[in-house]
């Protein structure tokens, strides 16, 4: 009962006005180096929302301090209207199961094959084997990857690793997608699978944050986009304004 109290109480928080919220967020590295400086900005529940800017703008940074894998040196983050950095135990562990992360560098399980690679994502949330294989089916139909189903994610290309990553972390239909780079290393054909698979996903209610320097997935785009220029925001404007 505790358990299914504590979910409730966590689904309530996802469906509310802003899925994030920063309020003059700066965030440091030994012995001088600022990568973040006084960043405030919301984003809606729902909305898909790029992330711009140059190799060393912050943009990595940004993403990990949204998911709690780095802790800000000053400022105030809320996810779901959680104070993300203050949550602890069931409590954190519970709102990462619906956050999917697409890491720039994969971090994925090379010696697992993709299949499993994108399984685990379902199985920390005790979904049922049928409903996780059916899923895993799908996603890799949709990236072009059913040949590689049963291979080892250590044999792939670059690519191919890249949008195992992706299928990964939109496996558990999360409430919140953070995609960092996800076209990078994509042909454009591949690129448009890839940006499908993201907007079905943000359709389906899910709440998106892409970084990129991949201006074809924006630039075109009706959503807000926010650039960083030096660890600052240098503008927030609609893509259809730029």
């Amino acid at each position: 009962m505790e358990m299914e109290a504590q979910e409730n109480t966590v689904q309530q928080k996802l469906s509310g006005n802003n899925m994030i919220e920063m309020i003059k967020v700066s965030r440091s590295y030994p012995p001088d180096i600022q990568a973040l400086k006084d960043i405030s900005f919301s984003v809606e529940t729902g909305e898909m929302f790029f992330l711009i800017g140059r190799s060393g703008a912050g943009k990595t940074t940004l993403l990990k301090l949204i998911c709690n894998m780095e802790m800000p040196t000053n400022g105030l983050i809320e996810v779901a209207g959680y104070n993300i950095n203050s949550l602890k135990g069931k409590d954190l562990a519970l709102l990462r199961q619906r956050i999917g992360v697409a890491y720039q560098d994969f971090k994925l399980l090379n010696d697992r094959t993709v299949a499993e690679n994108i399984a685990i994502a379902m199985e920390v949330s005790y979904k049922k084997q049928r409903a996780i294989k059916q899923r895993v089916r799908d996603l890799l139909d949709q990236l072009q990857l059913t040949s590689k189903h049963d291979l080892l994610t250590g044999e792939l290309s670059r690519g191919e690793q890249q949008r195992v990553t992706l299928a990964r972390s939109v496996a558990n239909s999360p409430r919140l997608i953070l995609v960092d780079e996800p076209t990078g290393n994509l042909d454009s054909t591949t690129t448009e699978k890839v940006m499908d698979l993201l907007t079905r996903s943000n359709k389906a209610g899910a709440t998106i944050v892409i970084a990129t320097h991949d201006a074809s997935i924006y630039e075109n785009s009706n959503k807000r986009i926010m650039e960083l220029r030096d660890g600052m925001i240098h503008s927030l404007v609609r893509g259809n304004t730029i």
